[in-house]
């Protein structure tokens, strides 16, 4: 999922409290009604299922939305949600057959049916928004219902269709409410989660009330919560700071990251490794002055991530050479393997070989809202640009109007983050590199189209090992994206609040309901 989406592969959790005479009063809650705060520095592009591809919003449609299938904290595989259960017909695995559970209602007490869901699958496929996600469904051909049994029929061998209508691309809504042909921008959301949103401001914040006629994998409903939304890092540590939020996630400054300390009186940390990265990607379109796939490997080989981790993350991120990060079954690191060291000699003579002028002129977006991204884009043009090979123009823009930016084709070159949208490797193949995918770069090649077909065919997820190496080699070579770094997550509360660990993990999922008061 597109982060700008983290995902926790281990935790550590520090519990720092100041003793007074072997006893600690806990401080009074934050307000009378229980409600618990959260601070993010994630946007939410849309509150309609059919229109968002992005950390922030699928956080939200986690809570508010239910899918046939979901993710246990930690999990390998899913487990029906709103579903009773759910299978492949026969061995093919191009066919998906899900029952409903009884007694679902909307918001309105309408009940849930088989038809609520093919109509969810149908309009993201037939809205098919720039900034949606309809990519991850490029294997759905049709969806049928026969009472509340709902039937998939996809185009090709999918192991991992299950996994991907586990995520917020698979949020069912509620067919009188959201339009068949458009996006709904009324403000309101009706999903049948653990939570209903009872109102939302815009870049503000949004609340959210427990569910009492939910019914899921989810055992028990958390306490009311308070989403609230900030405009860049430093606004988000300046909010906590003043506590006024609980709960701090995504994003804090690299600096005051890197200071944090077990011994940091009042508050939790939770530091664990995740999944989240983040590419340079490239334009590969032929008016692009990267379309060249010689340029695009003089820049991969220039690019020195050691320093740009150590001096702008400063050890809150680790280098990455490949795009399927560490931890997670099959990576490798074919990019450290192909350009093992920044080369400026070599960059030089594949510019050279591609005819082109030099400085090669290119301009580099990026979205606003963390503090970071500013000094990483500063940085990186300060590497190319001591080469004497490239040129770079930098520029910010409001997270939507980027979004928009890259999928017309208006950057040359951009940085996004990704976070994994389900437990396994394919998250980081078709979406990110396959025809069509989500970053709207252009891209292009048979034969990884071909190595992510072939990554699906197993429901033994260990058999298609060999197929996402050949991928990744296939994207070194290609450089339609450079991957940077693979961040470390951490997660701040307050000493009265329990359950910040749970809140994210490999899974992908984002679980409000795990916080509670101590």
């Amino acid at each position: 999922m597109r982060s700008v989406r983290m995902r926790v592969l281990g935790s550590l959790l520090v519990l720092a409290i100041a003793a007074i005479g072997g006893w600690q009063l806990l401080p009074a809650r934050h307000d009378t009604d229980g409600t618990i705060t959260v601070g993010t520095t994630d946007s939410v592009t849309s509150l309609d299922p059919a229109g968002a591809y992005d950390a922030g919003s699928w956080a939200l449609f986690n809570n508010v939305f239910q899918s046939l299938l979901t993710f246990e904290p930690g999990g390998a595989s899913p487990v029906p949600d709103a579903a009773r259960d759910c299978a492949f017909a026969g061995n093919a695995l191009t066919v998906y057959r899900c029952t409903l559970r009884q007694g679902l209602r909307f918001p309105s007490g309408r009940e849930v049916t088989g038809a609520d869901v093919k109509y969810s699958f149908d309009r993201v496929k037939r809205i098919n928004s720039d900034v949606g996600p309809a990519s991850l469904l490029d294997t759905l051909q049709s969806v049928s219902v026969d009472g509340q049994t709902v039937s998939f029929r996809l185009t090709a061998p999918d192991a991992t269709f299950p996994y991907k209508i586990a995520t917020g691309a698979g949020a069912i809504v509620d067919r009188t409410e959201y339009p068949a042909n458009r996006l709904r921008t009324d403000g309101g959301a009706d999903g049948t989660g653990p939570y209903v949103l009872t109102s939302y401001t815009k870049d503000r914040q949004a609340r959210l009330s427990p569910n009492e006629s939910y019914r899921g994998a989810v055992q028990h409903t958390g306490r009311p919560v308070l989403m609230r939304y900030y405009e860049d890092s430093a606004a988000l540590e300046k909010a906590w700071q003043e506590r006024r939020v609980d709960v701090a996630a995504r994003t804090l400054p690299p600096a005051v990251l890197a200071g944090l300390s077990p011994s940091d009186p009042g508050q939790r940390v939770t530091e664990s490794d995740s999944t989240e990265t983040r590419d340079l990607v490239l334009n590969v379109r032929e008016n692009s002055p990267l379309h060249d796939r010689r340029v695009r490997q003089a820049l991969a080989a220039v690019i020195n991530r050691e320093k740009l981790v150590s001096q702008v993350y400063q050890g809150t991120t680790d280098p990455l050479y490949s795009l399927i990060p560490a931890g997670v079954t099959g990576h490798t690191t074919s990019f450290f393997d192909m350009y093992p060291k920044p080369d400026p000699q070599r960059a030089r003579k594949l510019l050279d070989a591609a005819g082109v002028s030099m400085p090669v002129r290119f301009t580099y977006g990026y979205a606003e809202g963390r503090e970071s991204a500013v000094a990483e884009a500063a940085e990186l043009k300060r590497q190319l640009e001591a080469t004497g090979l490239f040129y770079v123009t930098t520029k910010a823009y409001p997270w939507a109007d980027f979004q928009q930016r890259y999928a017309d084709g208006r950057l040359d070159a951009y940085g996004v983050g990704w976070v994994a949208d389900f437990p396994d490797p394919d998250t980081f193949s078709g979406p990110l590199v396959g025809t069509d995918g989500s970053l709207k770069n252009g891209y292009s090649s048979e034969e990884a189209d071909r190595l992510v077909r072939d990554g699906r065919r197993y429901e033994d997820r260990s058999r298609a090992v060999e197929d996402f190496k050949s991928l990744q080699d296939v994207v070194a070579q290609d450089v339609p994206l450079i991957p940077l770094w693979q961040r470390k997550e951490y997660v701040l509360s307050t000493e009265d609040v329990g359950g910040a660990q749970y809140l994210s993990d490999a899974t992908g999922v984002f679980r409000l309901w795990r916080l509670d008061w101590i």
